[in-house]
């Protein structure tokens, strides 16, 4: 690495450290490739710069009180870093930016993003085959956060000018990238580190993988009914046994509507009108907190979901053909079906995430300061 000491302020006998490299610890079962920009690896110096930036709501180049707004005001945590239906702010988990602007579509979780290689939004807006070279990782994610207008409505120059006038940031930027200047690429950079650290992998049914725990009767039937395509065949879209992601990350129309007029959906993005009324298929893990559900919003809870892949799934021509039971309008699922599938999903619930420290808001930032 070379230093630039009158930019860092650094002097020649007495260079910044190298960054601490930090390995990623890969749960068992989890994939072994991880999506890892080359220019922006992990280091603990990194991560740490990260978690301070992804809850500071300077983070919006601003500092009155009503005008703080942060990645973490609307991914919360407890939340699965999702709003939530039950947010203090974003009443029934609708979220708007600074400018009042609503959000297009309803919040998906920060969760096990590391290993998503097939684009981010609902629509895959942001990936790394996208045409548009400001649009394809978790670095991007946090310009668009800061600019668009329903969200900060900011500017990346106000944000890095204000970060740069915070004391204790600079230090902690020439520790995590070698340069006491804070550049915008670099608060991008951290706080996509941090994103990257969020992992899930310790649910119930996590434990019951590792022989660590055993699951009930009911949860066991709808581990039975979520793998066979016989039963809830929920496995096609959203993992299993063999993808504990409990995603594809792809993108499908799953026959919620017939008529398609969503700018964003992600026929929005390819042009391929097999992609007609086609969005992300979230992870199921933690699922029970991150309600309302699909990209509108449209179920309040995971009973209205199982209801609809039951009993109201939609024929058009765009369905997709992984919708195997579309002609009988959904899968049909019985009454006790339905409770043993839900019961199963609620042990994609992993309590360590929502709850692990090092995910948490710092308690104090780098002046000293307390949001």
């Amino acid at each position: 690495m070379i230093f630039l000491c009158p930019m860092s302020g650094c002097h020649p006998d007495n260079p910044v450290p190298e960054p601490t490299p930090y390995d990623l610890v890969i749960p068992k079962y989890f994939p072994t490739k991880l999506n890892i920009p080359a220019d922006n690896p992990f280091t603990v110096e990194g991560i740490e710069l990260g978690r301070f930036l992804f809850y500071d709501g300077r983070l919006s180049g601003r500092t009155d009180a009503d005008s703080l707004m942060s990645c973490g005001t609307c991914h919360l945590q407890s939340r699965s870093f999702e709003c939530g239906i039950d947010h203090p702010k974003f009443t029934g988990g609708k979220t708007f930016g600074l400018k009042g602007f609503l959000t297009p579509h309803y919040m998906l979780p920060l969760i096990n993003l590391v290993w998503n290689e097939n684009g981010y939004m609902w629509n895959g807006a942001v990936s790394p085959n996208s045409n548009d070279k400001n649009k394809r990782t978790i670095e991007d994610f946090v310009r668009m956060g800061v600019t668009a207008q329903h969200e900060m409505g900011g500017d990346t120059t106000h944000t890095k000018n204000l970060i740069q006038s915070i004391a204790g940031y600079p230090e902690l930027f020439e520790r995590a990238f070698g340069s006491k200047t804070v550049t915008f690429k670099n608060i991008s950079r951290a706080i996509a580190q941090f994103v990257r650290t969020l992992i899930s992998s310790n649910s119930k049914f996590d434990r019951y993988m590792r022989g660590e725990e055993q699951l009930t009767t009911s949860e066991l039937n709808g581990y039975v009914l979520f793998m066979t395509e016989e039963g809830a065949d929920c496995f096609h879209c959203h993992g299993g046994e063999g993808n504990p992601l409990f995603t594809t990350n792809l993108f499908y129309n799953n026959g919620k509507d017939t008529v398609f007029d969503d700018p964003f959906d992600r026929y929005s993005i390819t042009g391929d009108e097999h992609d007609k009324g086609a969005y992300k298929a979230t992870t199921l893990r933690n699922i029970e907190l991150t309600g309302p559900y699909m990209h509108d919003g449209r179920f309040k809870t995971l009973e209205e979901v199982i209801d609809f892949y039951s009993e109201s799934v939609q024929w058009s021509p765009y369905v997709h053909p992984l919708m195997h039971h579309v002609n009988d309008g959904g899968v049909q699922l019985t009454p006790a079906e339905k409770r043993d599938l839900i019961a199963f999903i609620k042990t994609l619930r992993d309590e360590s995430f929502l709850t692990n420290p090092a995910y948490s808001k710092p308690d104090k930032f780098p002046d000293g300061s307390v949001q």
